[in-house]
């Protein structure tokens, strides 16, 4: 493993950290009354079947889970193989330097979540607490769920639960001890995570792009692995893997970003996987295949929060030739013209 790769692995705990600390979530601060106390278990539902369809909502839809927690069509729409989604894989990111490994979240109580608890579901999901004790690395985006509503956890997780079992053990995710230092340290949530105010579109939209994690992706990071939060949410971050590799667009109202897009061209986008205009294919790294399911409404509040977002001059375009980037030191489409 080389300097470089191992010490850009090294801050990814800390990139993690920054990130999700611009989002911090409501009810969460230090000083809040939810601070206080300690934190309930996952909400029962007064309607469960109504509860299931809100967990299959969001998880099919929303946030990516099973992109990662499933074996995966790689090179075509990254959704799960026939049988196999939840039952956890081996990443393919080619800079890692340990092996990563998603672990199966299938109600198999063999190899998979059957005898995890509801608050060892809920720990792990959003404080990074694995059900044996030991902290995850924050390639599982536990930071970006700490904001998940009691209400809201709790249907993904009985929507997990609903899931067919699949046997497939797969191994603990081997972190070295180098990387050990680095990870966040512990951050339990320590009292009741209300919803956001659904009937604010601005605040539904915040609320929706932690869930789907687009500041994680759509943020570049340094040499040093570190977030470049001048460009939060302005594009320009790899990603690589078996879809290919592409740097991830500029979110921001920038005129080098999505300011040409209207409310429908938007919707219009995450439906169909192709850009507004001229109608090129996305790389599916987007997750279009997962996001296309979303209501009306809910990508509406999306749009409507990346149009108060501070727009960020960043050009970045996938299908021009790449040049290095003087803003955020990649090499990338139109990177020259930063």
């Amino acid at each position: 493993m080389s300097a470089a790769k191992k010490s850009v692995w090294m801050f990814i705990c800390s990139a993690a950290i920054a990130l999700a600390g611009c989002f911090l979530p409501w009810g969460q601060g230090p000083h809040s009354v939810a601070a206080q106390g300690k934190a309930p278990g996952p909400t029962k539902a007064a309607n469960p079947s109504a509860q299931l369809v809100r967990g299959r909502y969001l998880v099919e839809n929303v946030t990516p889970c099973f992109a990662c927690h499933s074996t995966i069509n790689g090179k075509g729409d990254l959704r799960p193989l026939p049988g196999r989604k939840g039952a956890g894989d081996f990443f393919t990111d080619e800079t890692a330097p340990f092996r990563i490994i998603a672990s199966n979240i299938t109600p198999d109580r063999e190899t998979g979540a059957g005898s995890w608890t509801d608050a060892q579901f809920a720990r792990a999901i959003r404080e990074g607490i694995g059900h044996d004790g030991r902290r995850l690395f924050p390639v599982m985006p536990y930071l970006f769920f700490r904001r998940i509503s009691d209400q809201d956890l709790a249907a993904v997780i009985a929507y997990l639960r609903s899931l067919p079992p699949v046997k497939n053990p797969l191994p603990k995710t081997p972190v070295p001890d180098p990387f050990k230092a680095m990870l966040p340290p512990p951050m339990p949530v320590k009292g009741p995570v209300p919803p956001p105010e659904m009937s604010n579109p601005i605040r539904r939209g915040e609320y929706l792009v932690s869930f789907a994690l687009c500041i994680e992706c759509h943020t570049p990071l340094s040499e040093k692995g570190e977030p470049m939060m001048n460009l939060a949410l302005a594009g320009g971050r790899l990603l690589k893997g078996p879809w290919g590799s592409a740097h991830s667009a500029n979110l921001t109202p920038d005129a080098s970003g999505i300011p040409h897009y209207d409310e429908k061209q938007f919707i219009q986008m995450m439906r169909t996987g192709k850009a507004a205009g001229a109608g090129r294919k996305l790389n599916p790294i987007m997750l279009t295949s997962y996001f296309r399911g979303m209501t009306d409404d809910d990508l509406k509040a999306i749009f409507a929060y990346l149009k108060t977002l501070k727009p960020v001059s960043h050009r970045v375009d996938n299908t021009e030739p790449p040049t290095k980037c003087r803003l955020c030191g990649a090499t990338h489409g139109f990177g020259a013209r930063n």
